[in-house]
């Protein structure tokens, strides 16, 4: 009989390796946590397994931290030696674990892919693998530099603490940095989702070159205060007192690792004098220089740290994509696209990327849901002599506008930032509310992106209304602080602690710009867009602010009322209904602001969608054209019913075909969910979809394999005949999980039915499970 997946790694590969050199000790399991999905009630739920990669890695000596190298796939040996390797060249598993050979075995024979020269091998016997000398080698000559060299050494210094609480892609991130610097380069970019963990990568490589010897003075810089604090925190975790922040006027030259912010260093604006840096760190100053957020800014800000600091190593964190790519032809378009230039052509392409879909995927970011929804003035638009009619007034005073003043602003109108419409601001607060009570409770941490201070003012005050009104109707008890203003006028940065703080209050902020980057508020499971947005940079970046995970949080909803979504991907879903200038977010010297009561505002839902990748692209699409890529891909990979039964059935090719569903950007799950079909095993959502078969619930396919294999079933012993029965009854709960679960025998309704002794009575154990699955699944 042949050995299936994990009994070919135990019996056959994992000798063979040892034959060759290769002990436990270079061999790393990394298992990601398991990929969130979207149910139908809007809640969402774990998968049971996350992805394994058995990585292969070169220990110096025994005190050395160990560098991964290689990916090792193990397939069945039924299956041939390189039929996982396509499976990883297609996946960029060289990129996303930053190795740089893949090698496929069937236990026999291997495949290799090296990344250096583009080659694949042809097979060869497990007698002819590599060993840990020979690759090494390999991977010197390919890189560049011996990992005994000084410039590597940072390589080799093992983690503060163990590797325990580093995940696969942070650690991937910092070898990347490490080898470029290795290679005699200063500079390096690394671009990862927001909420990916960019300050452990920046403080946990900054530990090792410390530890390496080779850090003298080290400055991490940010944009913001609340950056600064959240950064110490880290920093001190590993540093201690040899981390301080600047803050006032004390430079803290006696740290080793010095955090500041570009306005505690006098270069926040571009044209400042940058006093505060010259005068209190001479040129070179330090030797390794972290720029955190780079995305937010241009050169014209971080380019006097860098230049006067042109021999350090220089790192740039980014949670922009290096393909953006911009085709609004705004001012925060043409400001977005800038930063990127000066990000790529100063630090050039990223050493790493990690993006929000694998972030998902792999079960480190909440899996993400659009509502969307459109305003009937938005879609029409409102005549100048409509506004005319409405009572215009100055929002600020109350005092009537002219005539001529309301066509002068008019020209250049933006709802909520010239042309306030409370009628408008009612109905969609209105709206809000109802779906944040639909989805359970109006008490969720909620983050609206308004356009200006009064905008935001009035949406804070309406649902604050709602919240009231919902309270009396239903005799809730009332929290003290349902929603407040958090922008810059209102020093609403004071409340932010409260809303990460609080479960019992500070539930809804409305803010302009000052939550929309760094601040890390987890629990936040609503972000809603009143305003329009023309920056993607600025839009991922507030689309974060909800993807960080937090106890009881799995996913998080986008509320988007101005087509904002539509920023994900370059090929957008639609395009903006009116064309309208930028919203100027909180201008230091605000224009007047006209004020029109008595429109009829109605908010129109337009369904729901999901984020997925298109081409390569993130992109929002609806239900049906994400079910439509997956039965395309389906089809493309398994063109009939039958076939698709058989690879059902054989794991290793369930889990590729599915695992091709997910990398092409389609979660198999989240559409179960979406559709409602709970209830019905995988197998059965994607016949429906794909193959056009109607699909059987799990509890409908257990009780009709009792009658359909009754006559196999009764030339069974008794006692086989009873387990089989405990065992598709397991499948009615779990589906094809279940009947490949290694601990069904444990499970007491089959243990109590005899277990494993009682299944062999029939015969060979493993071919009893393999027919129960086949007729499971017959027609």
């Amino acid at each position: 009989m042949l050995l299936n997946e994990a009994q070919t790694r135990f019996e056959l590969i994992n000798p063979a390796l040892s034959e060759r050199g290769w002990s436990t000790r270079h061999i790393k399991v990394e298992e990601t946590v398991g990929g969130i999905d979207i149910m139908d009630d809007g809640k969402a739920r774990r998968r049971n397994k996350g992805r394994v990669d058995y990585l292969l890695r070169l220990e110096v000596t025994r005190d050395t931290q160990p560098v991964a190298v290689a990916l090792i796939e193990a397939k069945s040996e039924d299956k041939s030696p390189g039929f996982g390797l396509e499976q990883g060249k297609r996946y960029g598993d060289c990129d996303r674990l930053n190795v740089k050979f893949i090698f496929s075995t069937n236990g026999h024979q291997f495949v290799e892919f090296d990344k250096f020269t583009g080659l694949t091998s042809r097979p060869k016997p497990m007698s002819e693998f590599p060993t840990p000398d020979e690759l090494r080698r390999r991977y010197e000559n390919g890189m560049g530099f011996l990992l005994e060299s000084e410039a590597a050494r940072p390589l080799l210094v093992r983690y503060t603490g163990g590797e325990a609480q580093r995940r696969y892609y942070q650690d991937a991130a910092i070898r990347a940095v490490f080898e470029r610097v290795a290679q005699g380069e200063n500079r390096a970019l690394l671009s990862l989702a927001t909420g990916a963990g960019k300050t452990f990568i920046a403080v946990n490589m900054l530990k090792r070159i410390a530890d390496a010897g080779q850090l003298k003075k080290a400055l991490f810089i940010c944009d913001r205060d609340e950056l600064r604090t959240q950064a110490l925190s880290a920093f001190q975790n590993l540093f201690g007192t040899n981390a301080d922040e600047v803050k006032g006027k004390n430079p803290q030259k006696n740290a080793r690792v010095i955090i500041a912010t570009y306005q505690s260093l006098g270069i926040s604006e571009e044209g400042d004098d940058a006093g505060f840096l010259i005068e209190n760190y001479p040129e070179n100053y330090f030797s390794h220089v972290v720029i955190d957020e780079c995305h937010r800014s241009a050169w014209g800000k971080w380019s006097q740290v860098l230049t006067r600091n042109d021999k350090a190593i220089q790192v740039g964190l980014t949670a922009t994509p290096r393909s953006l790519i911009i085709k609004e032809n705004t001012a925060e378009a043409k400001a977005d696209e800038k930063i990127t230039a000066d990000n790529l052509k100063y630090f050039g392409e990223p050493v790493y990327e990690y993006g929000m879909l694998q972030a998902v995927e792999d079960g480190y970011l909440a899996a993400c849901e659009i509502q969307l929804g459109s305003v009937n003035l938005d879609d029409t638009g409102i005549p100048l002599e409509e506004v005319l009619r409405h009572n215009p007034r100055n929002a600020i005073t109350g005092e009537p506008i002219s005539e001529e003043k309301v066509k002068e602003l008019y020209e250049k109108t933006d709802y909520e930032s010239r042309i306030l419409l409370p009628d408008r601001v009612s109905a969609m607060c209105a709206d809000l509310f109802r779906h944040l009570i639909e989805a359970g409770t109006p008490e969720q941490k909620t983050i609206i992106f308004c356009v200006r201070d009064i905008h935001a003012e009035l949406v804070a005050n309406e649902m604050n209304n709602l919240y009231a009104a919902w309270c009396l109707t239903t005799g809730h008890r009332k929290a003290d602080n349902y929603a407040f203003k958090c922008t810059a006028e209102s020093n609403g940065s004071k409340n932010i602690s409260d809303m990460k703080g609080s479960n019992a209050d500070y539930f809804v902020a409305s803010t302009v710009d000052l939550l929309s980057t760094g601040v890390d508020i987890p629990a936040v499971r609503n972000i809603v867009f009143f305003r329009y947005m023309k920056s993607p940079i600025s839009f991922h970046q507030m689309v974060g602010r909800g993807a960080r995970l937090a106890d009881n949080k799995l996913m998080f909803t986008i509320y988007d009322y101005t087509n904002a979504t539509r920023l994900f991907g370059e090929d957008f879903a639609s395009k903006p209904r009116l064309e309208r200038p930028p919203s100027k977010g909180e201008p230091s010297d605000p224009p007047i602001i006209v004020k029109a009561d008595g429109f009829e505002a109605e908010i129109t839902n337009e369904g729901r969608y999901v984020v997925t990748e298109v081409d390569g692209q993130i992109r929002r699409v609806t239900v049906e054209e994400y079910k439509a890529g997956i039965a395309k891909q389906l089809v493309r990979s398994v063109a009939s019913l039958d076939e698709f039964r058989a690879v059902w059935v054989d794991p290793t090719a369930r889990r590729g075909l599915l695992s091709e569903l997910v990398r092409n950007g389609f979660s198999p799950e989240l559409i179960r969910q979406v559709e409602n079909m709970s209830e019905f095993d995988m197998y059965d959502v994607l016949v429906d979809i794909a193959y056009g078969a109607s699909p059987i619930k799990r509890q409908e396919r257990a009780y009709s394999f009792t009658y359909k294999q009754r006559t196999w079933l009764t030339a069974l012993p008794d006692e086989t005949k009873a387990v089989i029965l405990a065992i598709a009854g397991q499948f009615a709960h779990e589906g094809t999980e279940a009947l490949e679960n290694s601990q069904i025998f444990s499970v007491q309704s089959v243990r109590e039915a005899g277990g494993i002794a009682a299944l062999k009575r029939g015969g060979d154990a493993a071919e009893l499970m393999r027919q129960i699955k086949e007729r499971m699944f017959a027609a």
